[in-house]
């Protein structure tokens, strides 16, 4: 008989699974963060990998975490500090102890916490004894020699070793409990992932239960959590991370501008999974070309994009910067290509599975020459989907390349996205022109944005020539001429600030004027925000101003940085968008808060520095 369990009620909570690489803990982590969804929970998630391949099992090096914030009110972080830790190894506690709350629920696998393991984790005494877990929920379980246990009676003829990979199972029926959750939602899971495996799902979903049957038993988890759905949301939603996000909205803008989609790409940390994920997608028309390097992988976009597709390429930091002198191309023949940098933390190869917003500068002037190119900034996982829509709309009404900031926080963290209809999404027109069109010239432009006509190959009567080398306006022809190409040059910037004009002006989440304005870019919307909305529900007189179009930036720009007394701008960086914003609003004075560490905002810390900034005199 089980025992009889008591039920909070929350409003959320933050919940971290930490272990090996290797453990599983970020395949927990997803199923238990869709169990959230499908049950109705706002959610944000923050997967956070070891940047070695295999760094040696059992120390801070290889530690694996994803992090969870689920809500029965709206969620914008995946949370400061957890809720709820679970620790598989000792150098998974160690490393993530001061991202846990005081009184927090400790879940530890007891048969990993010898000596042995204490000092590969660098714990100088044991610390479950030492005094370091007092004032904690500290749940010791035998996950591993359970696991064993359930697997071998099951005779299917699987070894110690390949059992226990299916302890995050374990794990998983153990919070299943824990916050009463249906474990029918954790076997369709299972079902789901192994389905092509019968052993496996078999395996995994005796483990499950055992973990669940487990917190059953133990007087550590009498108490259990309860977060109701949330409420007044209607329609359709999907878990869904940044970079699949991304890729759907490419396809989604094919689809809407009947331009079929090429992807040319070099596989790069974050960024692989744009291309994984549309390679699967060849049912919906999209190509994908995995190129032998950053370079080849841009050049075949720019092809495809000259033959008349919605072209687009994905990268990081580096691989952007190798693809500087083709982006260049793409800018001196004015054609589409939307360029997607997932920006991990740098210089040189850094580390690469953490984030930072560290390419704007490189985005907006790392290319030979005056190269200006449309640059906007995703702020969620779910509106990657937006913006990576909006950079297809824009590069083929605007005959120009397109970069697409996103961020290896947004990348591989996820939350809700609302599916809408493609229909739904605003036109597209590409500046196509119709076969044997006798007013056709190259640089013939349109008198509103400057852009010019796209003509294909092989449509009657239009043959042109389009290259590298500067062209003479109108006729397009080859031209050495220097009052020539400072008319080329102009106008190639003047189409780029033209696009202000078609797109949205800057937002501001709160009263217009007041005391401090803080300013933001991209993915550190969520920690922003958060942070903005807790002090003015206090009183104070504070409001955000999170930018996704940089250039051009909105017109009204200049207008919401006057009306307040104070401004801080907050970048993961040391301080790029502030010194852009000093170039163009020189007339302002601006605080910065930079943070430069592979992790993102606390919101915490953006309360106490804005506290700060509104105290100084």
């Amino acid at each position: 008989m089980s025992k009889q369990k008591k039920v909070v009620e929350l409003e959320d909570v933050v919940v971290k699974f930490a272990g090996d690489s290797g453990d599983g803990m970020q395949l927990t982590g997803t199923q238990f963060s869709d169990t959230s969804a499908f049950v109705g929970n706002d959610l944000s998630t923050f997967p956070d990998y070891p940047s070695e391949i295999r760094a040696p099992q059992g120390t801070i090096a290889g530690v694996s975490g994803f992090q969870v914030h689920i809500g029965h009110k709206e969620v914008q972080t995946p949370g400061d500090q957890a809720d709820v830790l679970v620790a598989l190894n000792p150098a998974a506690l160690k490393a993530n102890m001061k991202w846990v709350k005081p009184g927090a629920t400790i879940i530890i696998d007891i048969d990993n916490f010898d000596n042995k393991h204490y000092k590969k984790a660098g714990f100088v005494e044991d610390p479950i004894h030492d005094g370091t877990l007092e004032g904690y929920n500290l749940v010791k379980a035998p996950i591993t020699n359970l696991t064993r246990a359930t697997i071998n009676g099951l005779d299917l003829g699987i070894d110690n070793k390949t059992a226990d990979k299916t302890r995050n199972q374990f794990v998983a029926g153990l919070l299943y409990w824990l916050f009463n959750r249906d474990i029918k939602l954790g076997e369709e899971f299972i079902s789901s992932k192994f389905k092509s495996k019968p052993i496996l799902v078999d395996a995994n979903m005796a483990v499950l239960r055992a973990g669940y049957n487990y917190a059953e038993t133990i007087e550590a988890m009498a108490t259990t959590f309860q977060i109701k759905p949330t409420k007044g949301r209607k329609g359709k939603f999907r878990n869904i991370t940044g970079n699949i996000a991304t890729a759907w909205g490419l396809v989604a803008a094919s689809e809407r501008s009947g331009r079929s989609l090429f992807l040319g790409s070099y596989p790069i940390t974050p960024a692989s999974e744009i291309l994984q994920e549309l390679s699967k997608l060849k049912s919906l028309g999209v190509k994908t070309f995995q190129a032998e390097d950053e370079i080849a992988g841009i050049c075949t976009s720019i092809g495809a994009s000259f033959a008349g597709c919605l072209a687009a390429t994905s990268t990081s930091g580096p691989g952007l910067a190798l693809k500087g002198e083709a982006i260049g191309l793409a800018v001196i023949t004015e054609l589409p290509l939307v360029i997607v940098d997932v920006q991990r933390a740098g210089p040189a190869t850094g580390m690469p599975t953490k984030m930072e917003q560290s390419d704007l500068m490189q985005a907006l002037y790392g290319r030979n020459g005056e190269s200006p190119c449309i640059i906007i900034a995703a702020s969620t996982p779910a509106n990657c989907y937006d913006y990576a829509y909006m950079a297809a709309k824009l590069s083929l009404e605007h005959m120009t390349p397109t970069i697409l900031l996103t961020d290896g926080y947004l990348a591989n963290g996820s939350e809700l996205m609302h599916i809408r209809s493609v229909s739904s999404m605003p036109e597209i027109k590409p500046r196509l022109v119709e076969d044997n069109d006798s007013e056709y010239e190259p640089y013939k432009r349109d008198a509103e944005t400057l852009a010019r006509s796209w003509a294909l190959p092989g449509q009657e009567g239009l043959r042109h020539r389009v290259g590298g080398l500067e062209k003479s306006n109108i006729s397009g022809k080859v031209s050495h001429d220097p009052y020539n190409h400072q008319k080329m040059s102009e106008i190639r910037e003047e189409k780029v600030q033209r696009v202000a004009n078609h797109i949205p002006e800057q937002e501001v989440y709160g009263d217009m004027q007041g005391d401090l304005l803080v300013v933001g870019w991209g993915g550190t919307y969520g920690a922003l925000y958060s942070a903005v909305k807790e002090m003015q529900d206090e009183g104070t007189s504070v409001s955000l101003a999170q930018f996704n179009y940089i250039k051009p930036l909105p017109k009204n720009t200049k207008e919401v940085l006057g009306n307040f007394k104070k401004i801080v701008v907050c970048e993961l960086n040391m301080g790029q968008f502030v010194n852009y914003l000093r170039m163009n609003f020189p007339e302002y004075q601006y605080k910065e808060y930079n943070k430069i560490q592979g992790l993102p905002f606390m919101v915490s810390e953006l309360v106490n520095k804005f506290n700060q900034i509104l105290e100084e005199k």
